[in-house]
């Protein structure tokens, strides 16, 4: 037995022999290989940062360093006076909502998160919707003041209130090249600074591709031209740029300018038929915690759906008239709030 497993032993090592042998040879006239390559560990300098950790913006879809998105949204309650514009860094907004006040006019609640800007404005007061349309960010919220029962409702939500009536911190100036009172301008980066370990906000709606309505399911139609008219003060309107690959916008007919010289535009405009209460007088109360007809414009089409809000800290969900998400594309949006007396049109 121990002769037999001599022979086997010194059979295996000659077979392991050979084929190592083999190995050292290529198939071309004997030519010998170099050795095996070895794998090598290479260091990373001292100092040096690790990747960045790749997420995506909870406003916008759009993948970013997630350690750049570790800080609050920043709603802020921005003029649409025609002596208020143009407005400052309105195409920087991540969201910008555009709701009916008193006289016909409309104001924004403008939504920084995933570019904040130096400054922003200009500021004016709250009213009895903001509470509703903001909340469900978190973050921080900044106006110049308003009627105390608009204020209170305001202060009583969990966001933090920046008001420039109160301000003694340096946050907010009046703007010398400006008109009183569309003159107030707030700090808008140094707001988030001293506010930065307030959570970010979450995710407010869904997103797909670059061109989420071209399913067929959503039976969404080609659109050239979006016409909404708030009242006889107030009819903005989107036009589609395929070049640019967004809608461009214009307000009573003019292109809408923000101060940057840039023309005002947005990758998503959703529209939103909705009630208005008027139970405080002149000042219109935009109903948000409701229902209603909705439409999604994106990439040159538009889809139809449903609109819903449960209560005033869920985020709005829109719903496409099979059933299934109505979905954005990656980049801004802007919401319109159209009264129900008021009219939407889109232009193939």
């Amino acid at each position: 037995m121990a002769v037999g497993a001599g022979r086997s032993s010194r059979r295996r090592v000659s077979m392991l022999v050979a084929l190592v042998a083999a190995a050292t040879l290529t198939a071309c006239q004997g030519e010998v290989l170099g050795p095996l390559p070895v794998a090598t560990v290479v260091a990373r300098p001292a100092g040096e940062a690790p990747p960045a950790a790749v997420a995506f913006a909870p406003l916008t879809g759009r993948s970013a360093d997630a350690a750049a998105l570790a800080h609050p949204s920043l709603a802020v309650k921005v003029d649409n006076h025609e002596n208020a514009r143009p407005q400052i860094a309105l195409n920087r907004t991540d969201i910008v909502f555009e709701e009916l006040v008193e006289g016909g006019l409309t104001r924004y609640v403008a939504v920084w998160h995933s570019d904040i800007p130096d400054e922003v404005g200009p500021v004016r007061s709250i009213r009895p919707m903001d509470p509703d349309i903001a909340t469900p960010f978190g973050g921080i919220i900044a106006y110049s003041g308003g009627q105390e029962q608009f204020v209170e409702m305001m202060m009583a939500t969990p966001l933090v209130n920046l008001v420039f009536d109160y301000d003694d911190t340096g946050l907010f100036h009046r703007a010398d090249e400006r008109p009183g009172p569309h003159d107030v301008i707030l700090a808008s980066a140094e707001a988030v600074t001293r506010n930065a370990s307030v959570a970010p906000p979450s995710v407010q709606f869904a997103y797909g591709s670059a061109d989420p309505l071209a399913a067929p399911a959503y039976v969404a139609v080609p659109t050239s031209s979006v016409e909404l008219v708030f009242s006889d003060e107030r009819f903005p309107s989107w036009q589609w740029d395929a070049a640019a690959s967004a809608w461009q916008r214009s307000q009573e007919g003019a292109p809408d300018l923000e101060a940057s010289g840039e023309r005002v535009r947005a990758t998503n405009v959703v529209t939103l038929r909705v009630a208005i209460d008027d139970s405080y007088g002149e000042v219109p109360r935009t109903v948000m915690v409701s229902s209603g007809e909705a439409w999604v414009s994106v990439a040159g089409r538009t889809a139809h759906g449903t609109w819903a809000k449960d209560a005033p800290g869920s985020p709005i969900r829109l719903t496409a008239d099979d059933g299934s998400p109505l979905r954005l594309a990656p980049g801004n949006t802007w919401v319109e709030l159209v009264p129900d007396d008021g009219s939407v049109a889109f232009t193939p």
